[in-house]
């Protein structure tokens, strides 16, 4: 029996077995692949195909392009191997001109080579560019397209910079979603080899590059079958090489360069069928169909829309619905843009249509219309074909473009007589261009959305980040997610957008119904209309700290009536109480991540736990086992931490409040700008409503109107324990805390609550002394509570201290006194106005606290000059300005040009200063020749006498306002009469202004040290503060020359291998320029006194500033910023220095060293920081050696600087 059995078993396993060998035999024979399905952004999409056909990648990181470089950067890190058998040499560059020249190297020497890029980045590219295509190189380019800074930066997408561009010669190949930039980035490899022509591929910046979908992954294997071994070889052999020299980049003379430059026509003309062979072969293996031009729509389409990128979804959903009405409406989607074949473009055109509307995501101010418009205008021109052609422009920096805006399109289209040129989405009641919008219902059955209000830092987007990956790569649904962010640099809102499907989702609009809706931060549901966009019978989860009771309390009627009326299903959770006591701060992200999983039900909760903790192992391992251990909690938590409410019926019919107009005594532009702005309505604005703004120039002082309540708690002052200090004060990222002088009379009229003790200091007797907090403007970074010597600061919850707001509106009325301390001390500087003033910047910012303070000193004559980054989101992020005037209309004079020209560009404005000044001086001289003697000639002679002299600035400020003074006073007639006219019509020129370049130090070690370098060779009088924070902080912390040994940064996965830049060593080494080093935390009287030197010096001065950042990681917050900065100078990390050249003239030694012997804990310093103790557990083999090397480095350059401390 036992053998029959047996046998019986084999014979199955025989049948098993022979099954298997058929499935592997029929897969073999019929090419069946198993799809590799796999949850990712568009930049991963793009870095992945790139990865495998690059040899060397040549990148600097830009906006909103860097991920992509980062990826790659990672994967060679690790010893990813490319299609050739290597990992890709990656190479930041010092900025996009350089990235791109050393792209040309590469190919001109026979390598394959990739950069990424954006917006600015790739007009830098430009030049370079032109000649690469002129040399039939396979170069290629990914960019994130994105808007070019015209009156206002924008980091989001459109169509502005690479249609500058299109006059390059490189071949431009535009993806409309995720999956298509993982189908077509091949493509763009594989023909620039074929065809012998460089390749720009690229794809709507944030709406695409930072969409995540689940995508159909392309194998390498598939690639390779692709690849032309043949052209690939003959691009390397033909390469630049002494063994078979030729010369390249010759000159040509008029006789022969006409000549020379047609013959490359016939690369043209072959490339667009190479392309389409590539996108023969890819749809082919994928199944999805690609053409240079694709259509969709009825067959018969009479009425079509041309355009290109990922409005693609928006108009595919908009023609089904129409479609499905029976309406003949089409869509011709361009893929291959450059070159523009008439071929493809009329075999996808319809032959039945009558009207096309041409949709271009870009302004080109005087144009006839914009580019893709004038394309298809001259297709039509080299037809027998004659339909009406309109011009549409849409979507400008990442406008939201629903279906709706797209039948809006299709309406126009139709109507009698449609506007030759349109807008779509806004409202131009100016030129009265835009076209009316028509509702449109897109039915998402199948779909589930969903979406999230953060605050921007609270971790939010990086929940939804992975909530998204764990739906998406393991389970068979698909998935999408998008996100909002506004323009502050931390501290916003951000709104995230996820669906989930059972069919690829491709509605890349916001999700403005969703099914489950969650805020994020309980001072939002008093301001957004956020329940208005939950669906009849969706769920809300608000992360607050009421109970039911006090929900009564804090809910307005209008949320109470929409969420019993459409019967929502309503949870509250206090993660921020979770987050705090397990010991996350406020990163409430992953225990509302863990509620948003047990509410939704997509996936089983265990699952999801599981799923969960398996992502927190893989994110955070690197920080450590204790931070794995808190988020492990934090999901627990979060799962047992949500509460049911139960919805009282009378909600049904909650009766408004009257509430008081808050507006009607305020400015035009907070009023009409601002508050909408900030109500999330900025979309409704019209145009006319910024014709005052026209140029990008903005009244000053807005942030002090936004009042947003956002900490969790604030600083509460203990009058018995200050000493008045003042450094609270000092610290603050944001003004948000302040000491004040009152006399007698204003403390009669203070109102009740607002305590005072007698102020302490000479020439102080006769005033009382308060430190203010202004509860609504705070960031609870906590930076003053660590700061302050003797504790007299602690946390109390914000509710409870909203009384104070009436306090600190109170002491903004309390005038600034003449107090006689010395301003250039931490006391005498906190009782001026601060010209900077609730900022967006992250809360515990290091930056801040410096440009604060240069106002506070200089301010009503000081003109600051900053780059584009950290610096501008912090300080230009409309709609509400930090920079702020006093009560005379004067203030800091803040502006910006772009990245990598900011020296040249202060510089410039210093030049302008002086010419102007000199002309006054003109005048001053010619007018004292045409009066007698007298206090006018007085006041002339005083002000010519001083003109020039030592530290100008601050010694002639009372001598220009006596002059000014005269001049008003001044009846003179004649020449004398009109030159007194001239002079008090250019008066803001008579007192002595001061520029200050301020930037970081990617602008100043990388990108702009060229321009840097070039004006501190000059001899004139300006100054340059560089805020040192070691990496590129506004595009992700990507490694620059500031960057030391050892720090893990974007770009330096596994360490810097190199050195910092000793930028002040390099610029001492000029003997002209004043130079300090200085760090505000270890050594405020340094500093002080550092800022001081450098405004009086005559000549150029930079003083570079330690700055922690958010991006460093402090293991213990960025409260502990100051302190941060004090262990810097103590281990030696950051020394302290001053060097004056003007006092080689009094026979002394001009260097001065600022800072003590190093304590011995440069690896402990190191320690507390993610950035460096990372790499001890990523790659720990190097990074022992690594941190030696640097702390030897750093002790070296101590040594160096105490010799020249010590010279006679």
């Amino acid at each position: 029996m036992k053998e029959v059995l047996f046998y019986d078993f084999l014979g199955e396993v025989c049948f098993i077995a022979a099954i298997i060998f058929l499935i592997l035999f029929l897969k073999e024979m019929f090419k069946v692949t198993e799809k590799l399905m796999k949850t990712m952004d568009g930049n991963e999409a793009a870095a992945y195909v790139s990865y495998a056909l690059t040899e060397v990648a040549t990148i600097f990181p830009i906006t909103p392009s860097s991920p992509m470089p980062e990826h790659v950067d990672v994967w060679a890190a690790h010893g990813k191997k490319n299609l050739f058998g290597q990992p890709v040499r990656v190479m930041e560059m010092q900025a996009e001109a350089g990235a791109v020249g050393a792209l040309h190297g590469l190919v001109e020497a026979g390598s394959l080579g990739t950069s990424y890029t954006a917006s600015q980045g790739l007009m830098l590219m430009i030049p370079v560019m032109h000649r690469i295509a002129a040399t039939c190189k396979p170069a290629v380019l990914h960019v994130a397209a994105r808007s070019v800074g015209s009156h206002a930066l924008s980091i989001f997408g459109d169509h502005s910079d690479v249609m500058g561009c299109r006059n390059t010669g490189w071949g431009m190949l535009c993806s409309g979603s995720v999956q298509e930039v993982m189908d077509l980035a091949g493509v763009a490899h594989l023909s620039a080899i074929k065809a012998s022509l460089p390749m720009m591929h690229f794809f709507d910046g944030f709406r695409t590059s930072h969409e995540i979908q689940k995508v159909e992954v392309m194998p390498y294997e598939e690639l390779d079958k692709l690849l032309d071994r043949d052209a690939l070889y003959k691009f390397k052999h033909e390469a630049l090489n002494p063994d078979h020299p030729t010369m390249r980049g010759g000159v040509n003379n008029p006789d022969i360069f006409f000549q020379n430059r047609e013959a490359v026509n016939s690369y043209y003309d072959k490339l667009p069928d190479i392309v389409q062979d590539y996108m023969d072969k890819i749809s082919e293996f994928t199944g999805r169909t690609y053409k240079l031009f694709n259509y969709y729509g009825a067959p018969d389409a009479e009425y079509v829309i041309v355009a290109m990128g990922s409005v693609t979804g928006a108009i595919e959903e908009c023609i089904d619905a129409m479609t499905a009405e029976g309406q003949k409406v089409g869509y011709v989607q361009v893929h291959l843009y450059r070159p523009f074949s008439l071929k493809h473009f009329f075999a996808a055109m319809p032959k039945t249509v009558k009207r096309i509307a041409v949709l271009d995501r870009t302004k080109e101010p005087g144009a006839i219309g914009e580019p893709l418009y004038e394309d298809v205008c001259t297709a039509f021109q080299n037809s027998d074909r004659n339909p009406m052609i309109i011009a549409g422009r849409y979507g400008l920096s990442s406008k939201d473009v629903p279906p709706s805006h797209i039948k809006s399109v299709f309406v126009h289209l139709m109507s009698d007589s449609p506007k030759q040129h349109f807008t779509v989405g806004i409202n131009d009641d100016v030129t009265n261009l835009s076209i009316p919008l028509v509702p449109m219902d897109i039915k998402t059955d199948g779909i589930i959305s969903c979406k999230f209000w953060g605050f921007g830092s609270d971790g939010t987007v990086g929940a939804n980040k992975n909530s998204i990956k764990i739906i998406g790569d393991n389970t068979d649904q698909y998935v999408q997610a998008y996100f909002e962010y506004d323009t502050k640099k931390s501290g916003g809102v951000t709104k995230s957008h996820l669906r989930f499907g059972n069919r690829p989702i491709r509605s890349t609009y916001y999700v403005k119904s969703a099914d489950f809706v969650a805020c994020h931060k309980e001072a939002y549901i008093k301001d957004y209309d956020i329940v208005g966009e939950i669906k009849d019978g969706g769920i809300f989860l608000l992360n607050c700290s009421w109970d039911q009771a006090a929900l009564e309390n804090h809910l307005k009627a209008s949320v109470k009536r929409q969420i019993a009326n459409k019967h929502i299903k309503f949870y509250t959770i206090d993660a921020t109480k979770i987050a705090a006591e397990i010991g996350l701060g406020n990163r409430t992200n992953t225990v509302l991540q863990a509620a948003f999983f047990k509410l939704a039900n997509i996936i089983p909760i265990d699952d999801a736990v599981k799923y969960m903790k398996e992502a927190i192992v893989n994110t955070y391992s690197a920080k450590g086992e204790k931070i794995v251990n808190m988020n492990c909690e934090a999901v627990e938590r979060g799962v047992s931490g949500v509460v049911e409410i139960k919805v009282p019926e009378a909600w049904a019919t909650a009766k408004d409040e009257a509430v008081e107009d808050m507006t009607k005594d305020l400015p035009d532009f907070v009023k009409r700008i601002c508050i909408p702005s900030n109500l999330q309505k900025g979309d409704d604005l019209p145009v006319s409503e910024f014709l005052p703004y026209a140029n990008g120039d903005y009244p000053v002082g807005s942030a002090a109107y936004e009042k947003r309540g956002i900490a969790t708690n604030v600083p509460v002052w203990d009058v018995t324990k200050c000493v008045q200090c003042n450094q609270c004060s000092l610290v603050c990222p944001h003004a948000a805390i302040r000491p004040y002088l009152l006399d007698e009379s204003e403390v009669k009229s203070a109102p009740e609550g607002f305590v005072t003790k007698k102020a302490v200091g000479k020439g102080l007797e006769k005033y009382e002394f308060r430190v203010q907090v202004s509860p609504l403007d705070c960031y609870s970074c906590g930076s003053c509570i660590k700061t302050c010597p003797v504790q007299a600061l602690s946390f109390a919850p914000l509710d409870s201290q909203r009384k104070e707001a009436a306090n600190w509106d109170y002491a903004q009325t309390v005038s600034i006194k003449d107090t006689g301390l010395d301003k250039f001390s931490v006391k005498g500087s906190q009782f001026k106005l601060p010209y900077l003033e609730f900022s967006g910047a992250c809360a515990g910012c290091g930056e801040t606290p410096y440009v604060k303070l240069l106002t506070q000193l200089y301010g009503d004559r000081l003109y600051i000059a900053t780059p584009a980054g950290c610096m501008q989101a912090w300080a230009a992020a409309l709609p509400c300005i930090p920079w702020t005037k006093d009560k005379n209309g004067k203030g800091t004079a803040w502006t910006n040009s772009l990245f990598e020209d900011n020296g040249e560009f202060g510089f410039g404005m210093y030049l302008a200063l002086h010419q102007q000044r000199e002309d006054v001086k003109n005048h001053l001289e010619a007018l004292a020749g045409l009066i007698d003697e007298g206090s006018l000639k007085a006041a002339i002679q005083k002000w010519l006498d001083s003109y020039g002299c030592h530290n100008e600035g601050e010694t002639t400020k009372q001598i220009s306002a006596d002059l000014i003074a005269e001049l008003e006073k001044a009846q003179l007639a004649g020449k004398a009469g009109e030159e007194v006219a001239y002079l008090l019509a250019h008066k803001e020129h008579i007192g002595k202004k001061t520029v200050w370049i301020v930037g970081g130090d990617g602008w100043a070690y990388d990108i702009g040290y060229g321009g840097l370098d070039h004006i501190m060779a000059t001899t004139e009088n300006f100054n340059v503060l560089v805020i040192d924070n070691e990496v590129y902080a506004n595009t992700g912390g990507q490694s620059s020359k500031a960057t030391p040994k050892g720090a893990v940064a974007q770009f330096a996965a596994a360490g810097r291998r190199t050195n910092k830049k000793d930028l002040g060593r390099i610029m001492i080494g000029y003997g002209h320029i004043y130079v300090a080093s200085v760090s505000m935390g270890a050594n405020p009287a340094q500093m002080l006194k550092a800022l001081k030197e450098a405004e009086a010096y005559d000549g150029p001065s930079i003083v570079l500033a330690y700055s922690p950042c958010i991006n460093h990681g402090l293991v213990k917050g960025m409260s502990t910023a100051q302190m941060e900065e004090k262990k810097a100078v103590e281990c030696g990390y950051w020394p302290l220095y001053r060097y004056n050249p003007a006092l080689e003239a009094e026979g002394k030694n001009p260097f001065s060293l600022d800072s003590k012997e190093p304590n011995g804990k440069y690896r402990e310093f190191l320690m507390g920081e993610t950035r460096y103790a990372a790499l001890t557990r990523t790659f720990p083999e190097v990074a022992d050696q690594l941190f030696t090397e640097a702390e030897a480095a750093a002790m070296k350059r101590y040594k160096f600087y105490k010799r020249l401390a010590t010279e006679v």
